[in-house]
């Protein structure tokens, strides 16, 4: 009875107070307000079925799906969960603290999804539809949306919600969070000062992006920043900074504006520092063009299981992409455009860590040469599943310092002794 009413509820508010929804200039707070007392004034009518409890209850979610994101509000206001994930109108799983769970609440049905997909969109230039079934989106709070609907997903509308971390901020918390140790630290934030070429690679939810955003923070304030993503999702703290997305074709496929156009056109915009937030296809080459030609401080980010991967991957994009190039060429350019390759991996008790810091070292029998800096040696795993281990260099010294010195940047040079 009180999923009835509930219903009956929903469509009298959009049928008959449709204009508050839209209503400009009214804060969430307001407009909460206002629900709220539609709401209570529809189910405390007399001869009402429900007791308090359900009262409160059916109030709090048609609240939350108006104002809010319906189900997965609760989640989206929970510090501990990371990951947020709809399958269908009757699953919806949340990872909190590095495990996965099913939550207690549903949407219902598949139109109560796409009303809450369609609320997601309306702010931004996205769609999905039978023409373009999938999208990614972004929210004003930085969490990244990816959406795919039926027919290409067969038990309905499929969201995943990737959200943004609000306490992992600076490389303080970074190290607090124990995804990497002090000595790390110094060192990746001296390589963003000196214009260091990082790539940062890992797994999908990992925490790259993240790490990349929380160093990108060291990037000289001065500088000239332009960021290139297939979805808007770097918050940078720098004034000088401009922000470039691609674009999905038209409902007449045209119109797309892919990563690669992006990335050409921002070479005529005298960028002085380019954040490339994937690495997905053809740009790659572009990319190590474009470092090699001088536009260094480059940070990129690239899904690889290892440093070794991430070689492998970007000679694979490449040449799966029909550029004529041979590998001995394309070594040669991955050796000269990157200094240095930041592997975060999420391990098996939830946890995101730096795994691998490791140097490109020119060539040896015309193959890229890759050396760890730094390493996460795993010890053992506690009864409580707890993963157990710590941060050790190699002894290997960055071939690079040119580039410290070159900018006047110190760094102590014991980091790098052998534990």
């Amino acid at each position: 009875m009180g999923q009835t009413l509930k219903d009956r509820i929903r469509q009298d508010i959009l049928t008959r107070y449709s204009n508050i929804l839209v209503k400009e200039g009214v804060s969430k707070e307001e407009l909460g307000g206002m629900i709220r007392h539609i709401i209570e004034s529809i189910i405390n009518r007399p001869r009402s079925p429900l007791g308090e409890e359900d009262k409160k209850k059916i109030t709090e979610e048609l609240v939350d799906e108006f104002v809010g994101l319906g189900p997965i509000e609760k989640l989206m206001q929970d510090p501990a969960v990371t990951e947020i994930m709809i399958n269908g109108p009757n699953k919806i799983y949340f990872e909190a603290n590095g495990k996965k769970k099913l939550f207690e609440t549903d949407f219902g049905n598949e139109s109560q999804v796409m009303r809450f997909i369609q609320k997601i969109l309306a702010p931004t230039r996205r769609r999905v539809d039978e023409s373009y079934p999938y999208t990614d989106v972004s929210l004003e709070d930085g969490s990244r949306i990816n959406i795919i609907i039926p027919p290409l997903a067969l038990d309905g509308p499929t969201v995943t919600v990737r959200k943004f971390l609000k306490t992992i901020k600076t490389v303080e918390d970074l190290i607090k969070a124990d995804t990497m140790d002090r000595r790390m630290a110094d060192f990746l934030v001296a390589c963003i000062k000196a214009k260091a070429n990082i790539m940062f690679t890992g797994a999908t939810g990992a925490g790259k992006t993240t790490t990349l955003g929380i160093l990108s923070s060291y990037i000289n304030s001065e500088d000239r920043i332009v960021t290139i993503e297939d979805t808007a999702e770097l918050h940078l703290a720098q004034e000088h900074v401009v922000r470039l997305e691609a674009r999905q074709p038209n409902i007449e496929g045209k119109g797309g504006v892919t990563i690669k156009d992006l990335f050409n056109n921002s070479l005529r915009m005298r960028p002085e520092r380019i954040i490339l937030g994937e690495i997905r296809g053809v740009e790659a080459l572009d990319m190590l063009q474009a470092i090699c030609s001088g536009h260094v401080g480059s940070l990129s980010v690239l899904h690889a299981n290892s440093p070794q991967d991430a070689i492998y991957r970007l000679e694979t994009i490449i040449l799966a992409s029909g550029v004529p190039i041979n590998l001995d060429a394309l070594h040669r350019q991955i050796a000269a455009a990157i200094n240095v390759i930041v592997q975060q991996e999420q391990l098996m008790d939830g946890s995101r860590k730096i795994t691998h810091i490791t140097q490109v070292n020119g060539l040896k029998d015309g193959r890229v040469v890759l050396e760890d800096i730094f390493v996460y040696d795993i010890e053992g795993v506690d009864a409580g599943e707890k993963i157990h281990g710590r941060w050790k260099a190699t002894g290997v010294t960055p071939v690079f310092t040119s580039l410290f010195k070159k900018e006047g940047i110190k760094i102590a040079q014991e980091i790098f002794n052998k534990d």
